[in-house]
């Protein structure tokens, strides 16, 4: 999502209140309204009276088929014209589709920078691990800048391809450098008492590290039994729930 970071003040502007809710409420909330928006714009940019009409008939078709299931040569056919109309009505969706898409995967681009992790708090320790390719041997250094403690040695020996270390700061944007046999590295951490983070992990395609990564915690948002969700999971439970009812709400076929 990174061409379309330009757009990020105005998704804040637009989206940020959720960011005052407590992440359930806030996710709940945001679904509602996305899925509003896919039903108001199904409606008004399909033919409901074709959609009812394709709709109508896939019902009859598979009420047909199961009449004919002790004749298979007819079941074939109709189950042929049902395919047919399948594809109509799939087509027709389509035109909506295309109407959403780009919203979505922009409110979508802006949840996961938001939602997907939980935000390091002041004063909270947090750990940095660095990866590297399985010939690597020696000794990595990190120093961090003003406002920001480095809680270990700041020089580490790679133990089993990885090198970690811990920092704990206050409020504040840090770019903490490493070195490891005279090439520079660095990671971005934000520390904040808001729900913002820098994103978490760096891959590299060259050179003896493969990825720097700092660790934020998943952010829990439902836990249904045991079975604990994020964003995405949640958001893909409630917009079900409330697309069926408001496509049921707004007749929409």
């Amino acid at each position: 999502m990174a061409f379309f970071d330009f757009l990020n003040p105005a998704l804040d502007f637009l989206l940020g209140w959720s960011l005052l809710l407590p992440p359930f409420w806030g996710v709940l909330l945001l679904s509602f309204l996305i899925s509003l928006m896919i039903v108001v714009v199904y409606k008004y940019t399909t033919d409901q009276n074709l959609m009812k009409q394709l709709k109508d008939e896939m019902q009859a078709f598979q009420k047909q088929m199961k009449e004919l299931r002790e004749h298979p040569d007819q079941a074939m056919g109709v189950q042929k014209q049902a395919m047919e109309t399948n594809m109509k009505y799939m087509m027709q969706s389509f035109k909506s589709t295309l109407y959403t898409l780009i919203p979505i995967l922009l409110i979508f681009g802006w949840l996961n920078t938001h939602w997907a992790f939980a935000a390091i708090a002041p004063g909270q320790e947090f750990s940095v691990e660095l990866k590297f390719d399985e010939k690597a041997l020696g000794t990595i250094t990190t120093s961090a800048p003003e406002g920001l403690d480095v809680l270990n040695d700041p020089s580490r020996n790679i133990t089993d391809g990885s090198a970690i270390f811990t920092y704990k700061g206050v409020d504040g944007t840090y770019i903490i450098d490493y070195d490891f046999n005279g090439k520079p590295y660095t990671a971005r951490a934000l520390v904040t008492d808001s729900k913002r983070y820098e994103n978490p992990i760096q891959v590299f395609k060259d050179g003896p590290v493969q990825s720097i990564s700092v660790g934020l915690k998943k952010l829990i948002v439902l836990d249904l039994f045991g079975w604990q969700l994020g964003w995405l999971g949640t958001y893909i439970i409630c917009s079900i729930v409330f697309s069926m009812g408001l496509r049921k709400l707004f007749k929409v076929y």
